[in-house]
């Protein structure tokens, strides 16, 4: 019987794209559900056609009508078109957050097979490095901005919650760097802290993400929930699903609160394109996730219960059989259809409450003071460090800023250390208010910013901030 009426918008993909969806709309179909599909372009068709964010504006109107699609992998194509179509859906979505789960499955052998794995990695999917601001900011030196927000830590870190609530899971783990990037990755810790106390029924834990790394190939089934910011997770996500059998088996979701987008995490395979041999397992259990956004828990669990059995007594497909043994894409699919209501010996139901997106309204931290105490002058130059100090200094004089310290790649290098720094053409000179009560100006900087560039190329300023009484800024690498 139909028990769930909706429409769901479908996007086919690229490469393998179409043969994978094409799997898991029969099986949701066989669910009897009442859904019906609407199909979508993405992808590189639509670059070609001369669009370069790769999704058009009819298929971007269908998800926010449908508020739920299905997707294939989309390929960026090399050397024409914009960003990845993927990124582009993400952001103009704001799909903030990215499920990955991970759960051994019976009949595929991995080296941990005989460990009871069940885990998901929950990562930020919209900030972080991801964010793309990228400059030169010399001929020969590199900049990619980290951008972590309150707010988007604030969404994140209650979206795990949200997860371990809704499947019964203990604990959650916060995964960071924040040992060496206090501000960035500190933030996701810091929020992490205070949004624990509001889930007392979960135990919170922290881990940095080198040590969660080790510890996933050595005791993975400690793990039930992790929450990172957006490249640990990503590089996190895939290590955990090649625990239980790689990217092939691993579903995603990538959930916001205008449209949630459920997609396998591999890519096109173009090489096997068109000739029914791509497994069709990711696309499906991204299904099964899909069903469970809409309530639909009854069909999602047989559908998953039925991939289970498939996967235990064959027929697989080639990247999960013995070699020779592999079937192609629609004998599995069929294998699953057949497995509707069944389920292998053992098999355990998690059972799954409808997960509650967070709205977080306004959570951003209004300070009770702030102040200008210097700035960070970014500047380009073939020169020593001690003949950029010694001139720097000497600009600054009869200015309300007097330079503390220059560093080059993070690391103090005047006044001169002795330590055999090497230098590149991209110098951080650090300016301090000579008044240590002072709050400055922009015109106070600007002041200073006019000398200098006189001599130097200025690649950018950073102002430097005190709040609340607390510098907020990071000392460079020997810097008092």
């Amino acid at each position: 019987m139909s028990s769930t009426s909706r429409t769901v918008t479908l996007l086919p993909g690229d490469g393998i794209g179409p043969e994978v969806i094409g799997a898991a709309r029969r099986v949701v179909d066989a669910c009897d559900l009442g859904i019906s599909w609407e199909t979508c372009r993405a992808g590189k068709a639509v670059f070609e056609d001369g669009d370069a964010t790769g999704v058009p504006d009819e298929t971007m109107a269908s998800i926010q009508r449908n508020r739920v699609a299905l997707k294939g992998p989309l390929e960026t194509p090399i050397g024409f078109g914009g960003k990845s179509a993927n990124v582009t859906l993400r952001k103009m979505l704001e799909t903030f957050g990215n499920i990955r789960p991970a759960r051994i499955m019976p009949g595929i052998e991995t080296p941990f097979s005989d460990r009871p794995i069940d885990m998901v990695v929950v990562r930020e999917n919209v900030e972080d490095l991801y964010a793309g601001i990228e400059h030169m900011q010399t001929p020969s030196v590199a900049q990619c901005l980290k951008l972590v927000s309150e707010r988007g830590c604030e969404k994140i870190t209650r979206l795990a919650f949200e997860v371990a609530r809704s499947q019964g899971r203990g604990s959650v783990h916060c995964v960071t760097k924040a040992n060496i990037m206090k501000l960035t990755e500190g933030m996701l810790k810091r929020v992490f802290e205070r949004v624990a106390t509001e889930y007392p029924e979960i135990e919170p834990k922290y881990i940095l993400v080198d040590n969660c790394a080790h510890q996933l190939v050595r005791v993975p089934e400690e793990f039930e929930v992790l929450v990172s910011t957006n490249m640990n997770g990503d590089i996190l996500s895939d290590l955990v699903s090649g625990l239980v059998g790689g990217l092939g088996i691993a579903p995603g979701a990538n959930m916001g609160l205008h449209a949630c987008i459920f997609e396998a995490v591999h890519g096109t395979a173009p090489d096997i394109a068109g000739k029914g041999l791509a497994n069709p397992t990711a696309a499906i259990l991204s299904a099964v996730m899909m069903l469970r956004h809409i309530d639909a828990f009854d069909a999602a669990d047989r559908v998953e219960a039925a991939i289970a059995l498939a996967m235990q007594n064959g027929p697989r497909t080639g990247d999960l059989a013995k070699r020779g043994e592999g079937v192609g894409t629609d004998e599995f699919t069929n294998a699953v259809l057949d497995n509707l209501g069944k389920e292998p010996a053992g098999w355990v139901r998690r059972q799954h409450q409808p997960l509650v997106l967070p709205d977080v309204g306004e959570c951003e931290t209004v300070p009770k003071s702030r102040r200008d105490i210097g700035c960070d002058l970014f500047l380009e130059g073939r020169v020593s460090p001690g003949e950029i100090g010694a001139r720097l200094e000497e600009l600054a004089e009869g200015t309300p800023l007097a330079l503390k310290i220059i560093s080059n790649r993070g690391t103090v290098v005047y006044p001169l250390t002795g330590a055999p720094t090497d230098c590149v053409d991209h110098w951080r000179c650090r300016f301090l208010a000579r008044d240590p009560k002072a709050d400055l100006s922009y015109a106070d900087v600007a002041a200073l910013m006019v000398k200098v560039t006189q001599i130097y190329r200025l690649i950018h300023l950073e102002m430097l901030l005190e709040v609340d009484g607390k510098r907020a800024y990071a000392l460079a690498q020997g810097e008092d």
